[in-house]
């Protein structure tokens, strides 16, 4: 083999990377008066791209290049022997072991150290190949997470004095903690594993002679550890330092929030603790900011519902609300609604409790209630602010009610929330709130109902023919299709043995039309309005879970289920 004729970097990505000479020429003239590399000026100045560098480097070294780094199965159990920290300090990651050797991915060809820690440390030959930096980055986030996901947690090794106390918690990678105190192993690896299986909920809830920890996965809650009870007061001490909470503080419930990033992905978590008769209770709120906002046809909105509400949410001004209990992802509709406006045309301004998505154009305002800071003082200094489009979090009185209608009234197109059953109900439920039934006739829009169900498991769904008083129930006075086939998920691995994997929205859309107002200014109740609804074409939520069902997306029983208050 003729050994390998050594070429200056510049040369390669002159002849055989068509970069300008006069550009590489000034760089290196560049590279005189300062510590940075050939590559690091050319990527600055935006000459060379990193698969362009990470090419003439690997030519230049005789190493083979690597477009997609990936960490295969065989060589997952190096990763146990090398702290994600150090992959991470050093760019390196092992990608594959075959016998005695170890392909090594890495950026810097000259940096030798690693090689050798890594060959002392596991006795095998190693091979390097060069990867650009941010896919190698990704590939040491997989596979760490991956490795991190084995389900095994140090319960066993929780004592009574081994939470370490930090007086100050910054945003950090969970998988990167170089801490053996089991306790912050512990609660790390309780975060780590709900990110993991999807939960929006961490309950940490303690009774007389144990704790029982339960994640809640797509709205239902799941049982997944038993702490001893003796670890109870050091896994609450080591939550509210992380939120920033008075540790000392056991009688009275406390607030917080903190971030994390698990994987490379940033989460931000909210706190809640709550005395109680064994101890503190704590439910810890997920909330994954890397998703981003999804489209109203994302989040299940049906295609002839889209330009209904599209129209509704373009409108000059008016009130659109969305309704449902809590967790039926009103916020998230809000959300998207808001994303489908375009804010470099329109002043958009919020108020919320908690700000759960930073919008992009979107003036946003966090209620704060030790300073007063309320939705109805939120929504007066919004006005004040010459806004087109206003979002309230939720009107929770008749105050924030009373605002946001004269807002709507005098030009404003106003978003919120409310807790009401259906659609029809919501007009009721602002008129008891002290609005006048015709100032609530006037500025209403449109309400929006939803509930959230769970879809079923695309990796173990079968066919199966539901029990006959269910379908009675589901069908009502409608005629089952001859040919419909009805699903659902036998259990899997992929979704916990439970057969459903995600959830997708059921909505029942109300148009305040001429005859709505009507009803409303003559103080007619809830069910009267509903049927007005009905008769000029609503779809009532049940009817859109039955169309969902005959989709194959979910079951007649997840609808039963979900619509039980529904007539």
């Amino acid at each position: 083999m003729q050994p390998l004729k050594w070429r200056q970097l510049g040369d390669i990505l002159i002849r055989d990377k068509g970069v300008p000479e006069e550009v590489v020429r000034q760089a290196l003239h560049d590279q005189e008066a300062s510590d940075l590399r050939l590559g690091e000026i050319l990527k600055a100045k935006g000459e060379a791209s990193e698969v362009v560098l990470a090419e003439a480097m690997a030519t230049q070294s005789g190493m083979e290049y690597v477009a997609d780094p990936k960490v295969k199965t065989s060589a997952l159990h190096l990763l146990t022997t090398v702290p994600i920290g150090y992959a991470k300090e050093n760019l390196a990651v092992p990608l594959e072991i075959d016998g005695q050797t170890i392909r090594l991915a890495i950026v810097d060809p000259s940096n030798n150290q690693i090689l050798n820690d890594l060959s002392v440390l596991t006795g095998c030959r190693i091979i390097p190949c060069l990867a650009e930096p941010d896919k190698l980055i990704a590939a040491i986030n997989q596979g760490y997470e991956t490795i991190s996901g084995d389900g095994n947690s140090p319960i066993s090794d929780i004592g009574q004095d081994d939470l370490a106390l930090d007086s100050e918690i910054q945003i950090e990678d969970l998988l990167d903690t170089n801490d053996e105190a089991p306790i912050i192993r512990f609660v790390n690896s309780l975060i780590t594993q709900a990110y993991r299986q999807r939960a929006s909920d961490i309950h940490i809830e303690p009774f007389e002679s144990d704790v029982v920890v339960r994640y809640r996965v797509d709205g239902i809650l799941y049982e997944v550890q038993r702490p001893p009870y003796r670890a109870l007061a050091n896994i609450t001490s080591r939550l509210k330092i992380m939120a920033n909470l008075d540790i000392a503080e056991k009688r009275l419930p406390q607030d917080g929030r903190f971030s994390v990033r698990i994987a490379g992905k940033q989460a931000d978590v909210r706190v809640s603790t709550l005395p109680t008769a064994f101890g503190e209770r704590v439910v810890l709120r997920l909330l994954d900011k890397s998703s981003g906002v999804l489209g109203l046809a994302d989040i299940g909105v049906e295609a002839d519902m889209l330009p209904q509400i599209e129209k509704m949410i373009n409108k000059s001004h008016g009130i659109f609300l969305v309704t449902g209990p809590t967790g039926a992802g009103k916020t998230t509709t809000l959300y998207s609604a808001l994303s489908a406006i375009d804010s470099r045309k329109q002043n958009i301004i919020t108020v919320e409790d908690p700000i759960e998505y930073q919008l992009t154009g979107v003036g946003q305002i966090q209620v704060n209630s030790k300073i007063d800071l309320t939705f109805a003082q939120g929504l007066r200094s919004i006005l004040r602010q010459d806004p087109d489009v206003i979002m309230v979090g939720e009107i929770r009185d008749g105050e924030t009610a009373k605002i946001a209608v004269q807002a709507a009234l005098t030009g404003h197109l106003v978003f919120s929330t409310l807790h009401t059953n259906d659609s029809a109900g919501a007009l009721a439920r602002l008129v008891e709130m002290g609005v006048e039934p015709f100032l609530a006739a006037s500025a209403l829009v449109g309400v929006l109902a939803q509930r959230l169900v769970r879809t079923i498991c695309p990796h173990c769904r079968i066919s199966y023919q539901p029990d006959e008083k269910l379908l009675s129930e589901l069908f009502d006075e409608t005629v089952v299709p001859e040919d419909a086939i009805f699903y659902r998920g036998r259990g899997c691995d992929q979704c916990m043995d439970v057969g459903y994997l995600g959830r997708t929205g059921l909505y029942e859309l109300l148009e305040v039309t001429d005859d709505i107002r009507h009803l409303v200014t003559s103080n007619a109740d809830a069910a009267v309005i509903r049927r007005q609804a009905l008769k000029q074409g609503m779809h009532p939520l049940r009817q859109a879970g039955l169309e969902k069902v005959l989709a194959g997306l979910t079951t007649v029983e997840e609808i039963l289920r979900v619509t039980q208050e529904e007539v």
